[in-house]
């Protein structure tokens, strides 16, 4: 651990001011208290451009992104590619409904896509559920922001679990303290560091290894000498139609995750969503430069620590940079893990005060006392993450958030679709969301990963061969969970309105997902119910 005393300095120092920024922001953009989650959870929905701009941005782009996206392209190539496409795909894609979801959720003063589903299809049960997953799959979402420190610690010879506990403490408390406003104002830092890194990469790195036809090369040379069905720097005919339905799946879970519509629901108006859809796509070029770092890596020569192919980013940068920048990179990398680790407590959190709490346990909880139940309860998620990483393999951490993304698309039916259309009955969602739900988690406990000599949870490239087909294409096994999750909602629709079950009450109305800021029913959210 001694080389890397500068680089640990430069490390802490940078951790420790973002640090203290957490805790100031108790006082930026202050209102009177921070005790509703109006105020402690979303910030006084009051966000601009481009303090959303960069929330967004630093929610999505994690400190495990930052690790995970050149570890997959350094072990398995073009495949890791696919975050690119749906990093871009995605905004298109959500821009149509994250408006009317805004506008929404101000009218009515919903904090999560939970108390929307409530309101809209008139089912407790039905918002439960979707309460339940959008929290299971944060958890080892959060679990996974450890990653990123804990790849960089092992580049600096840092052992034992001690650090990352003090970390998340830190995190912890100025979260609890300042809310929504904590990791806002921290994301200016983190964007702006990762910036520069990634410029300096880009340029420095491929310029010392002979330029990018010999990084090419060199990536290319290892995975023929290395041939498996998924690797090489071209897609081949067994893992197209995987690569599309991953990029696919992806983007339309993004956004369902509770912490991308926690950063979304914290803006001004809708024309700062409408900005920051056409300005986001910014940050999928620096992801693109970003994966370019695993055939860096390979270039450069780097072996991972062990077999976790997380570290071979810090790793090439402490072979690549002077120790004083190597330092600054792996801030950037830890800095990364705190803001999306902030908000999605804060989503996690918000989620079980309002659709649980509140609607099971104290209907009649006043403003200040939703506040403190979920700042208690986002405490509580971030160690539940710290155990989850101290006490459980991490590889089965990583099988989690895997998961993670399978169980988050089976809400789209409710919440996507239910912003436009109503025609779904709650029974026949629910029904689809149980078949759908259940669908996925089979799948992905019947992939296998001969690498790892694991047979279940594997991956999420799902064999259309196991469905009787004489083929070995793959598919996201994810996107094959939702088609089933809608077929079923729709049968089981057409069942219930054909046996005159009776549907919930909608309460809201069209003109409700038009709403835009200056307009009288958007103003009074402190006295709006929440369903």
């Amino acid at each position: 651990m001694s080389e890397h005393i500068t680089e640990i300095i430069v490390f802490s120092v940078l951790f420790l001011i973002v640090s203290g920024m957490g805790f100031v922001a108790a006082r930026w953009r202050r209102a009177d208290n921070l005790d509703s989650l109006n105020e402690w959870g979303l910030g006084g929905r009051n966000f601009g451009s481009w303090i959303t701009w960069f929330l967004v941005g630093g929610d999505l782009y994690t400190a495990y992104t930052f690790v995970a996206v050149p570890a997959l392209l350094f072990g398995a190539g073009a495949t890791g590619f696919f975050a690119v496409p749906y990093t871009v795909i995605v905004y298109p894609l959500v821009f149509l409904v994250l408006i009317r979801l805004w506008s929404v959720s101000h009218v009515h003063g919903f904090v999560t896509p939970a108390d929307f589903v409530r309101a809209r299809f008139g089912s407790p049960t039905l918002a439960l559920l979707i309460a339940i997953t959008g929290i299971v799959a944060t958890m080892p979402y959060i679990a996974l922001q450890l990653v990123g420190i804990e790849a960089v610690l092992k580049a600096m010879g840092v052992t034992g679990h001690l650090p990352i506990v003090i970390a998340f403490a830190i995190l912890a408390a100025y979260t609890y303290q300042s809310g929504l406003r904590a990791p806002a104002l921290i994301a200016f830092v983190k964007d702006t560091l990762i910036y520069i890194v990634i410029i300096v990469a880009i340029i420095y790195i491929p310029a010392r290894l002979g330029g990018f036809g010999a990084v090419f090369d060199a990536a290319q040379a290892k995975f023929d000498a290395t041939p498996a069905p998924n690797d090489g720097i071209l897609l081949n005919a067994g893992n197209q139609l995987q690569y599309v339905t991953l990029a696919l799946g992806s983007a339309l879970a993004l956004f369902l995750y509770p912490h991308s519509i926690t950063g979304v629901l914290a803006s001004r108006s809708r024309n700062v969503i409408k900005r920051n859809m056409s300005a986001l796509p910014a940050y999928s070029l620096l992801l693109g430069l970003i994966a370019l770092l695993g055939y860096m890596a390979i270039a450069a020569g780097v072996q991972p620590i062990g077999k976790d192919n997380n570290t071979i980013v810090p790793l090439l940068f402490d072979q690549m940079f002077p120790d004083w920048f190597t330092g600054v990179a792996y801030a950037a990398i830890g800095i990364g893990a705190l803001v999306p680790a902030a908000i999605m407590s804060i989503a996690a959190a918000n989620l079980f005060t309002r659709n649980i709490y509140r609607e099971y346990l104290k209907p009649d909880a006043t403003d200040a006392q939703e506040a403190r139940v979920s700042k208690l309860v986002s405490l509580v998620v971030k160690v539940g993450a710290v155990l989850c990483i101290l006490f459980l393999d991490l590889q089965f951490a990583i099988d989690l958030q895997l998961i993670g993304g399978v169980v988050i698309l089976q809400t789209l039916p409710a919440v996507g679709l239910g912003l436009y259309t109503r025609w779904f009955h709650r029974g026949g969602l629910v029904a689809g969301w149980v078949a759908g739900m259940g669908a996925g988690v089979v799948m992905l406990y019947n992939i296998p990963n001969p690498a790892t000599g694991k047979e279940h949870f594997g991956g999420s490239a799902f064999s259309l061969g196991n469905l009787g087909l004489d083929t070995t294409v793959t598919v996201y096994a994810g996107l094959l969970a939702l088609i089933v999750n809608l077929v079923v909602a729709v049968v089981a629709t057409v069942i219930c309105r054909r046996a005159g079950m009776s549907d919930g009450p909608d309460a809201t109305r069209p003109d409700h997902y038009l709403a835009d800021a200056g307009d009288p029913r958007v103003k009074d959210l402190d006295l709006a119910a929440p369903h």
